[in-house]
């Protein structure tokens, strides 16, 4: 009987553990960079690669860093919204060209838009790794000190955007 106990209370256990995990949203998974200074970078301009852009450019305003891809299908779903808020000016939205080819990422702005104030170019995605990026697309809210405030993961869409995103921007913007 005992010889049955152990391996049966073992796996009701799982089975409890697995049924909590599924309560959870993949795309809340917590971030150990909020309230942490971004990682330091220095990488290529997308547009202009013998200028780079580097973490320490970051600072002094509230931005908006958004990693995509021009090989990203969900990139495509958000990318209209960023076009938009990039056009309210009520953000300077920075791009993180992440495992791309320079020619299809330039090729991708050409066609859709280009939302970005200015894009680094991540091609070996080493940045992104340092930044904790699950998959793209993946956007930061970084405050002015260059300390990141938000990590969202997946698609922005309309509801995250006006509950959640300008919110933050404008309260970030009002601390001075």
């Amino acid at each position: 009987m005992n010889r049955y106990l152990i391996p049966l209370i073992v796996f009701l256990s799982l089975i409890v553990l697995f049924v909590v995990g599924l309560q959870y949203d993949p795309r809340r998974v917590p971030s150990p960079l909020i309230d942490k200074p971004a990682p330091a970078f220095v990488l290529p301009q997308l547009k202009n690669p013998q200028q780079s852009l580097a973490s320490n450019d970051l600072k002094g305003d509230v931005v908006m860093l958004n990693v995509w891809a021009s090989w990203c299908v969900a990139c495509r779903q958000e990318h209209p919204l960023l076009m938009q808020l990039a056009n309210s000016g009520k953000i300077n939205i920075i791009g993180l060209n992440y495992k791309d080819t320079r020619e299809d990422a330039m090729r991708w702005l050409e066609q859709y838009g280009d939302p970005y104030l200015v894009s680094a170019f991540d091609q070996q995605g080493r940045v992104g790794i340092d930044y904790g990026v699950y998959g793209v697309p993946e956007t930061y809210i970084i405050d002015k000190n260059g300390i990141i405030r938000y990590k969202h993961i997946g698609p922005i869409n309309a509801d995250v955007l006006k509950s959640t995103i300008l919110p933050l921007i404008n309260n970030l913007n009002l601390d001075g």
